[in-house]
């Protein structure tokens, strides 16, 4: 079964101050979501998915997805706050989307087989599509068998603020146990890591949603949400996050993730005050667009 890979770029860049897939930060105008389609067609994913906003479609795919169109199979879903099982109907002055678990169930429609779930506006490189790649072709025959590419923690730390982390704690024989969404680490002044009062090492392996999973995931995904729709879709900022559905189905015993581990570096944009750093990174890379 081909391979597909799931770019998730709907989101709002609220504390970027616009729409961080559709920045060209490369050197020649090139957007971040350009270097992980092209690293991920090299790694053999033929087939690509962006899920985007309908409100955004007509641009994204004259300046972003246009760009690739002749080069794999390209596909586009929509991620909308009306897109909810019945009964349910979109909580008066909701406007936050429902996170990233439901993002990949817009996609539903379009993901036959496996497939690679990345964010938008992360660059990861060309190692952790290799690797992401390697793993669903080895477990093909076992639709629980995921994987979850990990980077060091102070790999993926910005200079500008606290970021927000999927920190793993990792079986001896590397496979995930518990992924813990930690919402404010940052580097304090004595060269420590923190979240609050809680200090990680260098070196502890954290997520930053770029996964690998078996068609059957979204299936699980749609049985999930209408449960954390009558438990927390009330709530204004209540997120269907990816992590946290992972981590429900690695306790209950439906799924097993392999923590594939990459000594590259993370670039992404949090926020405005990490462009220029992103930008000087690519510049040092050959144009995807070559």
């Amino acid at each position: 079964m081909e391979k597909t890979l799931l770019v998730l770029a709907a989101g709002m860049g609220s504390r970027y101050g616009g729409l961080k897939q559709m920045d060209p930060i490369g050197p020649s105008g090139e957007f971040i979501p350009d270097y992980s389609v092209h690293d991920a067609l090299a790694a053999g994913f033929p087939r690509v998915v962006f899920v985007i906003r309908r409100d955004i479609e007509a641009d994204f795919r004259r300046i972003v997805g246009g760009r690739w169109e002749a080069r794999a199979d390209v596909s586009y879903a929509f991620q909308s706050l009306d897109d909810l099982p019945a009964p349910f109907a979109v909580p008066e002055g909701r406007t936050k989307p429902w996170g990233t678990a439901h993002a990949i169930l817009a996609a539903r429609d379009l993901v036959r087989g496996p497939f690679a779930a990345v964010n938008a506006d992360d660059y990861y490189g060309p190692e952790a599509f290799r690797l992401a790649a390697e793993h669903l072709d080895a477990t093909a025959g076992d639709e629980r068998a995921y994987c979850m590419v990990a980077y060091r923690l102070d790999r993926t730390l910005s200079p500008n603020g606290t970021v927000s982390r999927g920190v793993c704690t990792v079986s001896p024989d590397g496979m995930l146990v518990r992924i813990v969404e930690r919402l404010a680490l940052a580097r304090a002044a004595d060269g420590t890591i923190r979240d609050g009062d809680d200090a990680f090492p260098g070196d502890a392996p954290v997520s930053m949603n770029m996964w690998g999973f078996k068609r059957r995931y979204i299936d699980l995904l749609a049985e999930s949400f209408p449960r954390f729709l009558a438990e927390k879709g009330s709530l204004p900022k209540s997120e269907f996050q990816m992590p946290t559905e992972v981590d429900r189905l690695l306790r209950s015993g439906e799924a097993t993730v392999r923590v594939l581990r990459t000594s590259a570096r993370w670039y992404g944009v949090t926020s405005r005050d990490d462009r220029p750093e992103v930008a000087a990174f690519l510049a040092t890379l050959p144009s995807p667009l070559a």
